[in-house]
């Protein structure tokens, strides 16, 4: 059965962008039956262009990617989370909708790229996507298939470094 992971940015242009592509980047090329997504609380309606960037130097294909809402994946037809992760503090402290299936829900912070001097912004994304990457790395060596709620929420948590 799949493992679906909801990832959640405030604005859904960047850091939750970054990390679906790479998780499911890394999913697809370990053969893992994992599968992300991307939303936001407000979400900008476009997806940053050094997010593009940082992800497909890194080899993601981003096709159809976009800046979608939280509410497409709280209703009774979205595909069912196993996990959900805020990547934005603002993100973290807002009320999420219920999600069906009462996934395991955890935080994984990481300074906004796009808040970087212009002429470092590339550099900026680039380090944010690797710092993600390091992370959906680790998430995909548990065996997810296996795990308990708690359990899973406990190594994600140690994967936080929390």
């Amino acid at each position: 059965m799949t493992t679906n992971v909801l990832i959640l940015c405030t604005h859904n242009s960047a850091r939750s962008v970054l990390a679906e592509g790479m998780l499911n980047h890394w999913a697809r090329k370990s053969g893992k039956d994992v599968r992300a997504f991307s939303a936001g609380s407000a979400p900008s309606g476009r997806i940053n262009p050094f997010a593009f960037d940082a992800l497909q130097n890194a080899g993601v294909d981003t096709t159809g990617y976009r800046s979608k809402s939280w509410d497409e994946f709280s209703g009774p037809d979205s595909p069912e989370m196993r996990i959900v992760i805020t990547v934005c503090d603002s993100a973290a402290a807002e009320t999420c909708p219920y999600w069906p299936g009462s996934p395991v829900q955890v935080h994984w912070g990481y300074p906004d790229p796009s808040n970087a001097p212009e002429d470092q912004k590339a550099q900026a994304f680039e380090t944010t996507r690797r710092s993600i990457s390091d992370r959906m790395t680790q998430l995909l060596e548990l065996p997810l298939e296996t795990m308990g709620n708690a359990e899973l929420e406990r190594s994600l948590l140690r994967i936080a470094g929390a």
